[in-house]
């Protein structure tokens, strides 16, 4: 797939998606959130990659969707925008890849949306992170439906009706961060995190993220009748199984064996 406002490189078991417009400050234009979701498909499909971290070229991460194209356009242009920019987040959520965002510089209005919709965030010192569009008439109406999630209605509406931005200390205590790097310590912080992760089997770790989200939102008993059929497939998969052999025998899993059918109970 040709490429020009993101970057892809594979380096298994992690597949990197960059932003790549830094003359811009990373805005998200309509042809280049096309690219992301269809890089963010093409990453998922790829054998190995276990995890997915969007990071960002140039001083910013992204200054959010484009004002100069937004200009003097009709109805259907404003649709099609938003509702691109509405598939791509969607896209970070249902790929069964853990999506870890690397962030530097600044976030704002849609480049603040990504990042609350990526399921892990780490961020370096100095980032700050904002929701402006209220101070150019323009509401960030889709954004605060992640960023709310995020950080609670109060901390949310303080960003939204202020439009001013809140530092990336801020941002980790109201859990709109994971981790804060040091200067100059991003990458190798990300690093540490995706090595956290990729521990653990893979197909497990998707089962869990489809079910987080499918459960998100509902109410306690709700939640339950989503999750409880979840949980019982997965302990009926060879995974499960080999994790319970392991732990009765005290050794460490060995994913690789999950494909030999005598692991699963029978039905």
């Amino acid at each position: 797939m040709a490429l020009e406002h993101v970057s892809v490189r594979v380096e298994r078991p992690v597949g990197r998606l960059t932003l790549s417009r830094p003359e811009r400050r990373n805005a998200l234009s309509l042809d280049a959130m096309i690219e992301v979701e269809k890089a963010l498909e093409e990453l998922s499909g790829t054998d190995g990659v276990d995890v997915i971290v969007i990071d960002a070229a140039g001083p910013a991460f992204s200054a959010g969707h484009d004002i100069g194209e937004m200009q003097h356009r009709d109805a259907a242009f404003y649709d099609l925008l938003f509702g691109q920019c509405t598939r791509m987040m969607q896209t970070v959520r249902r790929l069964p890849q853990p999506v870890v965002a690397q962030v530097h510089g600044i976030a704002t209005a849609a480049g603040c949306q990504l990042v609350a919709s990526c399921d892990l965030v780490v961020a370096e010192e100095g980032t700050r992170f904002a929701t402006p569009g209220v101070r150019i008439g323009l509401f960030c109406s889709t954004p605060l439906v992640p960023i709310s999630r995020a950080i609670g209605q109060k901390r949310a509406m303080e960003m939204l009706l202020t439009g001013e931005p809140i530092s990336v200390e801020t941002a980790h205590a109201w859990g709109l961060v994971n981790r804060v790097a040091p200067t100059g310590e991003l990458t190798a912080t990300v690093a540490e995190l995706v090595g956290e992760i990729t521990r653990w089997n893979a197909k497990v770790i998707g089962i869990g993220k489809d079910a987080y989200y499918r459960q998100e939102g509902l109410d306690e008993a709700t939640a339950y009748e989503v999750t409880q059929p979840i949980m019982a497939a997965n302990a009926s998969s060879a995974e499960a199984q080999e994790g319970f052999a392991a732990f009765a025998e005290k050794r460490p899993p060995n994913w690789e064996r999950t494909a030999d059918e005598n692991l699963v109970p029978p039905s």
